[in-house]
């Protein structure tokens, strides 16, 4: 029987803490490119930002790859905090419920398929 280990929790946090910073250096080069081509305001809800509240506003990703980030910021969108997650928490609940472009999944199960059989036995 194989020997289980325990992971090394100082491995675990030098991981972390490199995917957080090459995460903040990604997020630092399309941020400000995105503050400089776009005005300080929420595309959805229309809220203006500026001062120490620009930190509220937020680089949304149309395409939701954060790989992607064209120079010409077409696949970015300024978003508050609040809008942000709105629209991610939507995105995860069309999938979760299965949609695609907008439709809901047609339902494949009948669940009274048997039901002239069950009620013949229990006559």
């Amino acid at each position: 029987m194989p020997k289980h280990t325990l992971p090394d929790p100082a491995r675990l946090d030098r991981v972390v803490a490199e995917a957080r910073q090459q995460r903040e250096l990604r997020e630092a080069g399309y941020r400000e490119r995105a503050l400089k081509l776009y005005p300080h305001i929420c595309g959805r809800c229309g809220r203006e930002f500026a001062g120490a509240r620009l930190r509220e506003l937020t680089v949304h990703h149309r395409d939701h790859n954060h790989d992607n980030n064209p120079p010409d910021g077409s696949n970015w969108e300024l978003l508050c905090l609040y809008c942000h997650d709105n629209e991610h928490s939507r995105v995860m609940d069309e999938v979760v419920r299965d949609r695609k472009d907008g439709k809901p999944a047609v339902a494949t199960h009948n669940p009274f398929a048997d039901l002239k059989a069950l009620l013949k036995k229990n006559d």
